[in-house]
């Protein structure tokens, strides 16, 4: 577990740029802001497609003037969340559910909607988890989302859910292979279980309401990172957003450009999360609804002690967002 004191190292002031397209810019708005503090930028790197604006902003981000782009291989869950602490990673997207507990001891969003929980033919819907095994791979994302489900349903995630792990086993096999009862997934785990028609979608998350309701990634960076290259941050924000005008207007572009980069390999399971995630969202969705929405969940299950306004009073900055807003002319 990270100490307190590395918690709160971790941020909470990008913006709710979700991922949906914010198109053109004042390049004199740009000049006056000047170059960024720093060139090089690092971030995450996973299998989710469902990040996809991110892995195709490079030339986006070599326009706003960092030269060195890494990209640091990490899971999507707690293990990136400790790199993001640490600084090995400076900004990049993450689920508000793993955020927000960090808040509580640092955030702000990417796009809505792209888990899937997935059933056998004893689970029908979300109150059918009780007594059920469910599996994570940790106690990460899958684990965070799973549990505000329940608790939106009146479980006891902690009491009626059987949560099963594996060190060598994913939870996709485990299903799969009948182990356990539910999962849940991020693309492309969805798209493959679908085409091997196996299980069935139990929630959607960019259908179903409320989830379908609230982004599912937000963007948030190390603290100290933000705080001492606001010019960077924004300059990065504004070129994730318009990457993710071209995941909502040129999906095979971009399937086929993160299958070429290496992000992913199967370019029908890229296309297909790109045309189903809403990323044009983000002009309908308010990023502090859904931080209190996941902060009750959260509470309600009994992962975090804090109240909402709490959470979003000394976790959030959506200074930049609205700047850029502003300067876009959304």
């Amino acid at each position: 577990m990270q100490s307190t004191q590395t918690r709160r190292r971790l941020l909470a002031t990008l913006s709710s740029a979700t991922a949906a397209a914010l198109i053109g810019g004042s390049a004199n708005g740009m000049a006056q802001e000047g170059p960024p503090e720093v060139t090089t930028i690092r971030l995450p790197k996973n299998r989710s497609i469902c990040i996809a604006p991110q892995y195709v902003a490079d030339e986006l981000l070599r326009a706003e003037g960092f030269t060195d782009i890494r990209y640091v291989p990490s899971d999507a869950g707690v293990h990136q969340l400790k790199a993001v602490a640490s600084g090995e990673i400076d900004i990049g997207t993450h689920f508000p559910p793993l955020l927000i507990p960090a808040i509580e001891a640092g955030i702000a969003g990417l796009h809505a909607g792209c888990f899937e929980l997935f059933g056998n033919e004893r689970i029908r819907g979300i109150a059918d988890l009780k007594g059920k095994t469910v599996g994570v791979q940790d106690f990460g994302a899958p684990y965070a989302f799973v549990s505000t489900m329940a608790a939106y349903v009146g479980l006891n995630p902690s009491k009626d859910i059987r949560w099963v792990t594996s060190p060598t086993v994913t939870p996709m096999e485990l299903f799969a292979d009948g182990k356990i009862d539910a999962f849940l997934g991020f693309p492309p785990e969805p798209q493959e279980l679908r085409a091997r028609k196996i299980g069935r979608v139990i929630v959607n998350s960019t259908t179903d309401r409320p989830w379908s309701q609230y982004f599912c990634c937000i963007v948030g960076g190390n603290r100290d990172f933000v705080q001492r290259h606001p010019v960077a941050t924004k300059r990065f924000l504004r070129a994730i957003i318009k990457a993710t005008d071209l995941c909502a207007t040129q999906p095979e572009r971009v399937a086929q450009r993160i299958v070429d980069d290496g992000f992913t390999s199967r370019y029908d399971y890229a296309l297909q999360t790109l045309k189903e995630i809403p990323y044009a969202k983000w002009r309908d969705y308010d990023p502090e609804d859904t931080l209190r929405f996941y902060a009750l969940r959260l509470r309600e299950a009994g992962m975090i002690k804090s109240a909402p306004n709490k959470i979003i009073a000394q976790g959030t900055d959506w200074r930049f967002f609205n700047e850029l807003k502003r300067e876009l002319k959304s």
